[in-house]
């Protein structure tokens, strides 16, 4: 079984149950945080090492670490390619966009990540203003109401209320 299928199995044997489920999210989400603690903390845009070091290093086990990758995968440089094909000795490069990475942890909403204060070195709180604007903008939808004498939308040349409009 991959690494990869652990995780995925690892999440569904604590699903038999909603209470079990928060609670393996919970802890799970933890472990995430103190990742993200050392990581930002270090202002370590690269982490490289054998996947098995690093699930060491950051005192996580194999498929909590596999769900780290898989989750920060969105936000980085280069891609780490078919997370299946992953092994204990597999080399891991993990080239974090910061920016990208807080964006995504704001779609989430992971406020537990994208609120640390390991951020503070690393991003302005007026780039964090301004990412977080932009993402809020970006989840806008803009309505451009027509008027009744404007030209029809659907580009007939008609005026709205003579053509699209007219049983409206």
């Amino acid at each position: 079984m991959s690494l990869y299928q652990d995780w995925k199995g690892d999440i569904e044997s604590h699903s038999t149950t909603p209470e079990e489920q928060n609670i393996y999210w919970q802890e799970f989400c933890e472990a995430e945080q103190g990742v993200y603690k050392k990581i930002l903390g270090e202002q370590r845009q690269v982490v490289e090492g054998t996947f098995k070091d690093l699930a060491e290093e950051f005192e996580m086990p194999q498929p909590w670490f596999m769900g780290f990758m898989d989750g920060i995968s969105e936000s980085l440089n280069e891609s780490l390619g078919e997370l299946e094909d992953y092994t204990e000795d597999s080399p891991v490069k993990i080239d974090i966009d910061y920016e990208k990475l807080y964006t995504n942890m704001l779609k989430v909403p992971a406020e537990w990540l994208y609120t640390l204060e390991e951020w503070d070195p690393i991003l302005s709180e007026d780039r964090r203003e301004q990412l977080l604007k932009d993402y809020k903008n970006s989840k806008t939808v803009h309505v451009h109401k027509v008027g009744r004498n404007d030209p029809c939308p659907c580009g007939s040349g008609k005026k709205y209320k003579k053509c699209c409009g007219k049983h409206a």
